[in-house]
């Protein structure tokens, strides 16, 4: 009789316990908005710092990020690229040596045997293993290879709207360049990369409305440019 009770009772005991295992997993896998999922977190550690550092999650990290970037580009648009690195090399060893030079004094003065100032940094190991750098490549090429997909799928004509879509696009960066230059270009984007996701996540509902309304005028303006062309509706019916 309790063989018989047991063997009825550890079907339900099995399923019990294996219904709570998805949960607890599923519950592990809960976390922060902005946290990385935990399958794949060495592939998508990259694309959660930028999108923890463009979302302002550290403030002090994404301010010290935005503002030397901006100050390197300001100071680009002012001087000359050998004029901008040398002065960075120049600050930056003025910084070491100063360091270095006080260090050494204080050692002197004190008569202690601390040693090198940056010993802890000297014996990192930043070399890089062929292994990481053929990583590095093959990811790279991955890109590299799309990029020259859409290169001569475009300008070999393969839909003839995206090529004139990139013909008009082209057209209007003639104007844009007329008026800046790359470097102001590159300030603006700047600007709108540390400034844009954050306002769209505190906006979202009306960017969303908006922009779909938008969207729906567009899609209707090109379905009739490309009821119009010729070729073009004949491939869409087929």
């Amino acid at each position: 009789m309790a063989e018989s009770s047991a063997a009825t009772q550890s079907p339900s005991i099995s399923s019990s316990s294996s219904g709570t295992e998805p949960s607890a997993l599923g519950g592990g896998g809960g976390g922060s908005p902005g946290a990385c999922p935990a399958l794949g977190a060495k592939s998508c550690g990259s694309s959660c710092a930028v999108r923890d550092l463009i979302f302002w999650r550290d403030v002090k990290k994404t301010g010290f990020v935005f503002g030397t970037t901006l100050i390197m580009l300001l100071s680009l648009a002012a001087f000359s690229v050998i004029s901008v690195v040398s002065y960075l090399i120049l600050a930056l060893l003025s910084v070491t040596i100063s360091f270095r030079v006080y260090k050494s004094v204080i050692q002197a003065v004190q008569k202690s045997e601390e040693g090198h100032p940056f010993k802890a940094y000297l014996d990192v190991d930043i070399t890089l293993s062929s292994e990481a750098f053929h990583n590095y490549m093959n990811a790279a090429m991955v890109h590299v290879n799309r990029a020259l997909k859409l290169i001569i799928r475009l300008f070999l004509v393969e839909d003839l709207v995206d090529s004139l879509k990139l013909a008009v696009s082209m057209w209007l960066m003639t104007y844009v360049g007329a008026v800046f230059n790359g470097i102001t270009l590159l300030i603006l984007a700047e600007l709108l990369v540390f400034s844009v996701p954050i306002v769209y996540e505190k906006y979202k509902t009306q960017i969303d409305h908006y922009v779909g309304i938008a969207r729906d005028q567009t899609k209707s303006i090109v379905e009739k440019i490309q009821a119009k062309l010729p070729g073009i509706a004949k491939k869409k019916a087929e």
